[in-house]
C-alpha cells in the first residue's frame, strides 16, 4: 500500500504536467489579473469618471446657446399677445427664443476648476496605474508561491521515493537477519513522515493555485502548471543602493505622482472656492418672436403665421453683475473646507514619501538578507549532500545506526527545502525593488 501510495503520487504529478498543454507564463498571469481584477477595473472606472469631469470643466468655459419653442392652446380668459389685452375665447399662441450667455469674469473660478480637474484626472490615471502595479506584484508573489510549492512537492516526492527504496532494501536484509529490526522500523517511520510531507506539499500547492486564480479572477484549475523561471533571472549582483532606488522611485512611482497631483488639485480647488467671494460679470444676447391666432391688421384681416414670425421678432443684449453680500456664510465656509482638504492632501503627500523611503530601505535590507541566506544555504546543501552520501554508505554497510543516518538525511532534506524558499524569496525581493524603479517586472 505504501508503494502504491508513492507511485500514485508520482503518477498524479506527471498527469498534472500533461493535462495542461502549455504552462501559464508570468506575463499571461499578470495580463489576466490586470484585465479581470475587480480593484483594477474599479480604478479604471474612477479614471473614466474623472475624464468626464474634466471634459465638463472644459465645457463650462464656452458660451451657453439654447433655443426654446412654445405652443399653447388657450381656452377662456387669457391675454392676447398681439393686443396685450384680455380676451375670453379660444386662442393659439407660439413663442420662439434663441439666446446665448457667457461668463466673462467670476474670480477665475471656472479656470481654477478646469485646472483642478486636470490634476484630478491625471491623479486618477496614476491611481489606476498604481492599482495595476499592485495587482502585478500580488500576481508575482502568488506565481512564485506556486513555483516554490511545486518545487517543494517535487522534493518531497524524491525524498519519499529515496526512503522507500532504502526501506525495501532493509526489508530484504531484515529477512536475512543482516540488520537490527529497529533500523527497519526507524526507516518505516521515516517513510510515513515523508508521505505526510508529500500530502502537506500537495495541499500547499493547491492553496497557491487557488490564490493565483483569485488574483486573475479566473476559475480554479487543479492542474494549473506555471512556467519555471530561468537561472538567468536570479542575478545575485543587484547594483543599486537604497538612496538611488528612492531617488528613482520619487520620479517613477505612480503613487508618488498621484499624491503630488492631488495636492495640486486641492490647491486649485481652494482658488476656485475663493472665486465665489468676488463679483462676477456675465453677458447675454438673444432673439425672439411670437404668434397669435387672433392677430389682425388695420382692416381686421388675420395676419398670417409667416408675417407674424417675421414682424414680431426682437433682440436683446444684456450684462449681469452678481455681487456676493450675504449668503449664509456658504462661500466662506467652502473656502475653509478647501483649506482643510489642501492641508490633508499635503500631509498625505509628505507621509507617503516618508513611508516610501522607509519601505525602500526595509526591502533593500530584506533583499540583501535573502541573498546572504540563499548563498549560505547553497553551501549548506553542498555540505549536507556529502555528509548524507557518506552516512548512507555507512548505514547500508551496517557501520552506523539508523539514528545517525536519519539525522543526516533530515538535515539535507531540511536544507534543500529552505534553499527553495530562499531562492524564490530573493527573487521576490528583487522584483519589489525593480517595481520601485519602474523597471519591467516580467
Amino acid at each position: 500500500m505504501k508503494h502504491l501510495f508513492l507511485t500514485t503520487g508520482i503518477i498524479f504529478i506527471s498527469f498534472c504536467g500533461f493535462t495542461q498543454s502549455t504552462p501559464l507564463t508570468l506575463k499571461q498571469a499578470v495580463e489576466a489579473a490586470i484585465a479581470n481584477n475587480a480593484i483594477v477595473k474599479q480604478s479604471e472606472f474612477t479614471k473614466e469618471q474623472a475624464a468626464v469631469s474634466l471634459n465638463q470643466s472644459k465645457g463650462n468655459m464656452i458660451p451657453i446657446v439654447q433655443g426654446q419653442i412654445q405652443h399653447y392652446l388657450n381656452q377662456g380668459r387669457s391675454i392676447d399677445p398681439a393686443s396685450n389685452g384680455y380676451i375670453n375665447s379660444q386662442l393659439t399662441t407660439a413663442n420662439y427664443n434663441l439666446g446665448t450667455s457667457v461668463t466673462l469674469f467670476n474670480g477665475f473660478r471656472l479656470l481654477n476648476q478646469l485646472k483642478q480637474n486636470q490634476y484630478a484626472a491625471e491623479a486618477s490615471r496614476m491611481d489606476w496605474q498604481q492599482s495595476k502595479d499592485k495587482a502585478m506584484l500580488d500576481v508575482i508573489l502568488a506565481y512564485l508561491q506556486v513555483l516554490s510549492n511545486t518545487d517543494q512537492l517535487a522534493l518531497a516526492l524524491r525524498q519519499a521515493d529515496a526512503t522507500k527504496q532504502l526501506t525495501d532494501r532493509l526489508e530484504l536484509m531484515n529477512k536475512e537477519g543482516a540488520i537490527k529490526p529497529s533500523d527497519l522500523y526507524d526507516l518505516r517511520a521515516q517513510f510515513s513522515g515523508d508521505q505526510l510531507s508529500v500530502i502537506t506539499a500537495q495541499n500547499a500547492l493547491n492553496t497557491a493555485r487557488v490564490s493565483l486564480a483569485q488574483l486573475m479572477n479566473t476559475p480554479y484549475d487543479p492542474n494549473l502548471q506555471v512556467e519555471p523561471l530561468g537561472a538567468d533571472q536570479f542575478d545575485t549582483n543587484y547594483g543599486s543602493n537604497p538612496d538611488s532606488i528612492f531617488n528613482v522611485a520619487m520620479q517613477q512611482l505612480a503613487i508618488i505622482k498621484a499624491v503630488d497631483l492631488r495636492s495640486r488639485a486641492f490647491s486649485k480647488a481652494l482658488s476656485a472656492a475663493k472665486g465665489n467671494l468676488v463679483p462676477s460679470l456675465g453677458f447675454g444676447a438673444g432673439i425672439a418672436t411670437n404668434y397669435s391666432s387672433l392677430a389682425t391688421d388695420a382692416q381686421n384681416n388675420k395676419i398670417s403665421y409667416g408675417n407674424q414670425f417675421r414682424n414680431n421678432y426682437g433682440t436683446y443684449l444684456g450684462a449681469t453683475v452678481n455681487i456676493p453680500i450675504l449668503n449664509n456664510f456658504r462661500f466662506r465656509n467652502a473656502v475653509r473646507l478647501a483649506k482643510i482638504d489642501l492641508k490633508s492632501a499635503e500631509f498625505t503627500d509628505k507621509t507617503v514619501k516618508i513611508q516610501l523611503k522607509q519601505n525602500v530601505e526595509r526591502d533593500y535590507f530584506s533583499m540583501t538578507a535573502a541573498l546572504d541566506r540563499y548563498k549560505a544555504l547553497v553551501d549548506q546543501v553542498a555540505a549536507y549532500t556529502e555528509s548524507y552520501r557518506a552516512a548512507e554508505i555507512r548505514f547500508t554497510q551496517g557501520v552506523t545506526t539508523s539514528v545517525e543516518y536519519l539525522f543526516s538525511k533530515n538535515n539535507l532534506d531540511r536544507a534543500k527545502s529552505n534553499l527553495i524558499i530562499a531562492r524564490y524569496e530573493y527573487f521576490l525581493r528583487i522584483k519589489i525593488l525593480d517595481y520601485y524603479q519602474g523597471k519591467p517586472l516580467f
